[in-house]
Parts: C-alpha cells; sequence; structure tokens
C-alpha cells in the first residue's frame, strides 16, 4: 500500500507543470480549447435543443475545422501571400519606425527638462487621443494605398516606445550618474554608456506590446479602407457573413504577430544579458 501511494505521488509530480514539461502543457491547453470550440459548434455533440436546422452557433462562431480547411485553401492556392506580405510590410514599417522616433523622443525630452515641460501638455492631448479616428485623415493626406495604414500604425507604437524610453531614462541612478561625471565621462559617453543601458529594459518592454499595436494599425487602416491586406480579406469576408475566414484571418495575424513577438524575444535576451533575472523567472525558464 505504501509503495502504491509512492508511485501515485510520484506520477502526479512528473506530470505536474514544471520546467521539463512546459510546453506540452501549453500544447494541451491550445487543444482544450480547440476540442472546446469543436464541441460548442457541433450540432451532433451537444443536445439537440440547443441547435435550429441552420445551426446558430457554428453561424457565429465558426468551426475549427472549418476555419483550418480555410486556411488550408489560403495557403494552398497562394491567394493569401500577396495580402499577407503587404500587411507584414506595413506592419514592420510602423514598428520600426515608430520605435525608432519615440526612442529619439523619449531620449531629447527627459535629457532636455525646459523643452520636456514645453511639450508637456501638447503630448498628453495627443496621448489621449483616440488614434485609431485619425484614419480618415491619413486616407485623405496619404491615400489608401500603404503609407496611410503605416502612419496609422506608427502614431499607436509611438506613444508607447516613448514613454517607456522618457520614464527609462528618468529612472537612472543619481548615484551612477555622478561616479561617471567624477570619472570624466562626456554627454556622449554618458548618453552611451548610462543612458541607453538604463533606458533598453523599458525600450524592450514596449516593443512586446508595440508588436500587436503595429499589427492593429496595419489591419484596423486595411479593414477601413484598402484594397488589399488580411484585414481587407477579412472586410470581405465579413460582407458576406462567412465567419469562418473572419476567423481564419484572426488566427492568422495572431501567429504572425506572435512569432514578431518571439524575435523581439530572443533580441532582448542577446542584448540585455547583463540584465539580472528574478529567481521565478529563472526557475520557470
Amino acid at each position: 500500500m505504501r509503495s502504491n501511494s509512492k508511485n501515485s505521488v510520484g506520477f502526479w509530480t512528473r506530470i505536474a507543470p514544471h520546467r521539463g514539461n512546459l510546453r506540452l502543457w501549453q500544447v494541451l491547453v491550445l487543444l482544450l480549447a480547440l476540442a472546446l470550440w469543436h464541441v460548442f459548434t457541433s450540432p451532433t455533440l451537444l443536445p439537440p435543443i440547443y441547435f435550429d436546422d441552420n445551426n446558430k452557433a457554428a453561424f457565429f462562431f465558426g468551426e475549427p475545422v472549418k476555419v483550418a480547411s480555410q486556411l488550408w485553401e489560403w495557403f494552398w492556392g497562394g491567394e493569401i501571400y500577396r495580402h499577407l506580405w503587404i500587411t507584414l510590410v506595413e506592419t514592420l514599417l510602423a514598428f520600426l519606425i515608430g520605435t525608432v522616433s519615440g526612442v529619439i523622443a523619449g531620449m531629447w525630452l527627459a535629457l532636455s527638462p525646459m523643452a520636456a515641460a514645453i511639450c508637456d501638455p501638447y503630448i498628453k492631448a495627443l496621448n489621449a487621443m483616440p488614434r485609431v479616428i485619425l484614419a480618415p485623415i491619413f486616407f485623405v493626406w496619404f491615400g489608401l494605398g500603404m503609407a496611410s495604414k503605416v502612419a496609422l500604425g506608427v502614431t499607436l507604437v509611438f506613444f508607447i516606445v516613448f514613454f517607456n524610453v522618457y520614464q527609462g531614462v528618468k529612472e537612472v541612478s543619481p548615484v551612477v550618474l555622478a561616479n561617471a561625471r567624477m570619472l570624466g565621462a562626456s554627454p556622449r559617453q554618458l548618453l552611451r554608456h548610462v543612458y541607453l543601458p538604463s533606458a533598453m529594459s523599458w525600450v524592450f518592454a514596449s516593443l512586446h506590446n508595440s508588436v500587436g499595436l503595429a499589427f492593429v494599425g496595419a489591419v484596423v487602416g486595411e479593414y477601413l479602407g484598402s484594397a488589399a491586406g488580411v484585414g481587407y480579406v477579412i472586410h470581405q469576408a465579413e460582407g458576406v457573413f462567412d465567419i469562418n475566414a473572419v476567423f481564419a484571418g484572426i488566427l492568422l495575424l495572431t501567429a504572425f504577430a506572435l512569432a514578431l513577438d518571439g524575435l523581439v524575444s530572443i533580441a532582448e535576451k542577446r542584448l540585455m544579458v547583463w540584465q539580472p533575472r528574478s529567481a521565478e523567472t529563472e526557475r520557470i525558464f
């Protein structure tokens, strides 16, 4: 009896979430979500009273098998590649331009207190503005092509990066700063060896959110007015009530957003090797 108890405890210890089987548990959660989705929208796996002849659950929520079939049809037929390429280019341009401009503006205002005080109310006003409403203005300024989508994405990315860089520079340790100045560090050396390392952790924290917002800017712009892009494909599918194609487009965008976020994580690990990690983070990862 005691041996069986030990074996049972050992079994549950092995299958409990830990560093070795973390990916397995993540896959299991995904499979469980897909299974529940399939059961919820299947006319044969739930009581008949839940459905009528039109299968309303499938109409509103789609069916995972048909969503997968739609994705396969898009990639096998090749029609999605042009739309996906346009959306990715818009996203990357918005991400890069918004990030670079946010870093430059954040560093400049953090190191220029008087300029920051002058610009403060205007920056707060622009940040408070729902920037999606700028899309029609960008359409007028830049047309319905790629430039208007990039401009919308830049407005979403810029402020996240800007505020994180501004805060990161402001939180430089006064002791470190004073010691560097005592050692004769020039303003350029202070920028390179003190201010930038202090801001880097804040920058990468903002980049994970910026990737998603760059996608939002590109897709919302395509959705509101375009002739190509994944947002355009989703809009066309909504127009004919093809919910499976809508979910397929959403899953496609999510997958590529996660891929870009993964690239940011890889860059963060390579560039932030000096940053200590918490004991809990080390234990899990």
